[in-house]
């Protein structure tokens, strides 16, 4: 399995969170409940602020 793990602030309360690039499941924040990400079939739409990519794979 090949992807990205992306570092996301949530726009609501500005919790950092580690994300798949490739997530197949919705991403909740951990923190206020808000969507982070949405699986499309193959990359994930990132709804929030990406702020580094954490690990390459």
């Amino acid at each position: 399995m090949s992807g990205n793990f992306y570092s996301v602030r949530c726009s609501d309360c500005e919790n950092e969170q580690v994300v798949f690039g490739k997530a197949a499941t919705e991403v909740s924040c951990a923190v206020c409940g808000t969507t982070l990400a949405r699986p499309t079939g193959g990359k994930a739409e990132i709804e929030h602020e990406v702020l580094e990519t954490v690990e390459s794979r």
